[in-house]
């Protein structure tokens, strides 16, 4: 993705913005990323997406995605229509199976979607 390619598309947060987010504030879990103009507190469809980020940051590797924009786009359309997630596409961010620790997507979703949030609340890790 290009710098202002945005990766919530909820809240027209770019990826310079996230990348200055993390850069700046250092958060120390990927949830507090949602300080940065709300991002993943809208569909939750780049929650994924954000622990990557926050990930490769605290890694020190570059904070990207290796995706293009219009796979990312599709790939979230799809996602509400049918209210899961395609888990190829977090493969492709980076050619692994994800970050570290990251919750499966899917489950999370499922949860969601019925409304089981628990005490961490819709923006937490968990």
């Amino acid at each position: 993705m290009d710098p202002d390619d945005e990766i919530c598309l909820c809240f027209h947060v770019s990826l310079r913005k996230v990348r200055t987010f993390l850069s700046r504030e250092n958060p120390p879990v990927a949830s507090l990323i949602s300080e940065c103009l709300g991002a993943g507190t809208g569909c939750r469809w780049c929650v994924p997406f954000l622990q990557h980020l926050h990930a490769c940051h605290a890694n020190g590797k570059p904070v990207d995605l290796r995706i293009s924009p219009e796979a990312y786009a599709s790939s979230r359309l799809t996602y509400h229509v049918t209210h899961d997630r395609d888990e190829s596409i977090l493969r492709q961010i980076d050619g692994s199976p994800g970050p570290q620790g990251a919750p499966d997507a899917s489950d999370e979703d499922r949860t969601r979607r019925h409304g089981e949030h628990g005490e961490h609340g819709a923006n937490q890790e968990h």
